[in-house]
């Protein structure tokens, strides 16, 4: 242990606060270091949120870890990265203390640790598991080979079966994602003004622009605008372009966007998918249409779209994982990511196969391997890296808010 681990560890149990965990008091440490030399403010919103602090608590090390994307770029920028003394690799350092937030803010935490461990190999047991029971199910009654006597899902599983066996399930992935981004939240929001609706906020700076030019604004109307700002981030992922538009380094020093038109072919894909299991269910309930649907109907416009979609952003992700710098990031958190990426990948797969295997006598095998699939998927939702995506809009909001208030440090940081 460092005499200056040693020393933050003595002060946070002096002020009442919890003692840091190793990697919390690494990122501490190159926080300070950063925050004296401030070449990389331009690179993405960590290094403006780093220089409103002078000190680095629990919570603004889970906040700053949750809002780095993870480009690499201030890591080929340091002049005080590895080999130097100083050792400062600000996204392997974050990388580690997010790996760790996904399993301390995870509801129930026990599930979080579990999956922080072994995320590919549960994920995939997981499907496998659930897949092999429901075609045992079609084996013992003998329906697992044959073509079925409609082309029709629910003569295969009966419709009253599918929602008993998912509706719990996702509410389990709503409720478990819910309670693990307000744990998040309530340890990490942005103090505010405790001010009237008429009182406003004055003096706030026009961030957005860099104008000293100051105006009176009331804090629903600030909450709003970052709010709006924190979801056009999100959605277009702009931290991911490096700072500079060229993108992200991964293999080497060169930058590159594919990282980023990945993660938004995997993002879009997956908001498609579950737009055409929406309105699929709104035939069924409203239209009383049964499923499958044949092209073009909308449910499988969106599917056939969105399935496609998510391949290829997984695929791509798949790729660049394994072939990123080691010192991009967190060898401990590569089970998590590829267990996300393979559940979703096959998800895809197994959704898209079961469109070709309608009518035929492999469609009762596909479909419960399908099923089985995105069972494990939504089950796995709250503790792998779909939660980073939650967390960081969270972290993303923080900061559109934070930036619209004036410093409390009043030392030309801003």
């Amino acid at each position: 242990m460092t005499l200056y681990t040693l020393i933050k560890d003595a002060r946070s149990l002096a002020q009442g606060d919890v003692a840091f965990s190793a990697p919390e008091t690494e990122v501490a440490r190159q926080l300070q270091i950063c925050n004296a030399c401030r070449y990389c403010e331009g690179f993405c919103a960590v290094f403006p949120a780093m220089t409103r602090r002078l000190e680095f608590g629990k919570a603004d090390i889970h906040y700053l870890a949750n809002l780095c994307h993870n480009c690499g770029a201030c890591l080929h920028a340091c002049q005080y990265a590895p080999p130097h003394e100083f050792a400062v690799n600000v996204p392997q350092a974050m990388a580690k203390v997010r790996l760790q937030t996904y399993a301390d803010f995870a509801w129930p935490p026990a599930l979080g640790k579990l999956y922080q461990r072994n995320g590919l190999t549960l994920s995939l047991a997981t499907a496998g598991a659930l897949g092999f029971f429901l075609m045992l199910t079609l084996y013992l009654k003998d329906s697992l080979f044959r073509v079925p006597p409609q082309i029709n899902f629910y003569t295969i599983f009966p419709h009253n079966l599918m929602v008993m066996l998912f509706a719990p399930v996702f509410l389990f992935a709503v409720l478990a994602l819910a309670l693990g981004v307000r744990r998040f939240w309530v340890a990490v929001r942005p103090e505010l003004p405790v001010l009237s609706r008429d009182e406003g906020v004055e003096g706030l700076a026009h961030a957005s622009t860099g104008s000293a030019r100051t105006e009176r604004m009331d804090m629903p109307k600030l909450q709003r605008a970052a709010a709006l700002e924190a979801t056009h981030d999100a959605l277009r992922l702009k931290y991911l372009d490096g700072g500079h538009g060229e993108g992200c380094n991964n293999a080497n020093d060169g930058w590159t966007l594919w990282r980023r038109r990945f993660h938004h072919a995997t993002f879009y894909g997956f908001l498609l998918c579950f737009a055409a299991t929406s309105v699929a269910t709104l035939y069924h309930y409203a239209e009383g249409w049964v499923a499958p649907y044949d092209l073009p109907s909308v449910p499988k416009l969106l599917g056939i779209t969105g399935g496609v979609s998510l391949l290829i952003g997984c695929a791509g992700l798949f790729w660049l994982n394994l072939s990123r710098d080691p010192q991009n990031g967190d060898a401990a958190q590569k089970p998590m990511d590829l267990g996300f990426i393979a559940l979703l990948f096959v998800t895809s797969l197994t959704g898209l196969a079961l469109w070709l295997a309608r009518g035929t006598a492999a469609m009762p095998a596909t479909l419960a391997l399908h099923l089985g699939v995105v069972m494990a998927l939504f089950l796995t939702l709250p503790y792998g890296k779909f939660a980073h995506g939650i967390f960081r809009g969270a972290a993303l909001l923080k900061w559109a808010i934070e930036k619209r208030l004036p410093s409390k440090l009043q030392l030309g940081d801003d």
